[in-house]
């Protein structure tokens, strides 16, 4: 009984590390987004707030840098920039990462867009994240949230990886 309870769990860590291909449908939410700040790959205080002011805002939440189903999601978006950016969106990526870690992540796949480092977890608490141990090391679940006018209006908390982009799209397509 051990065994299974063990292989579901890492099965389970796993899919959150590396993803999965799925779409997920997320739900439409209403509440105020969190006004928190951070640290950006360069080290340079972003405060989410003011980014919240300049358009829809895509804020997504990875594991660990450099992952494989953290790639898929940072590419997913990335590739979906341009298109994402003539509607206005803004993205920032947050997991546990240093800066270091997370500018080279954002230079190795051409991120066109801030990661910010959340050693302390302050960000994940404040959009209510769940947490994850690997090791000794803490991991924010994988989780995605859009928000416009200063509100979340819809959250996914078991966002998609590879199809993280078709989501949003959907969303935004959605609330026009």
């Amino acid at each position: 009984m051990k065994t299974r309870h063990f292989i579901l769990a890492t099965m389970s860590l796993l899919s959150t590390l590396f993803g999965t291909a799925t779409a997920s449908e997320g739900e439409k939410v209403s509440y105020p987004a969190p006004a928190v700040s951070g640290i950006n790959q360069d080290g340079a205080t972003v405060s989410f707030a003011d980014i919240y002011k300049k358009g829809p805002t895509v804020v997504f939440f990875y594991p660990k840098a450099d992952t494989p189903g953290c790639t898929k999601q940072a590419c997913s978006l990335r590739d979906a920039f341009s298109d994402l950016s003539k509607d206005g969106v803004q993205i920032l990526g947050v997991s546990f990462d240093k800066p270091d870690a997370q500018k080279a992540f954002k230079n190795k796949f051409t991120l066109p867009y801030d990661l910010i480092a959340d050693p302390e977890g302050k960000i994940v608490q404040a959009f209510k994240v769940e947490k994850m141990a690997k090791g000794l090391l803490s991991l924010a679940k994988r989780s995605c949230f859009l928000i416009k006018d200063g509100n979340v209006i819809w959250q996914d908390y078991k966002a998609s990886t590879d199809q993280q982009a078709a989501d949003i799209k959907r969303v935004l397509a959605e609330t026009k």
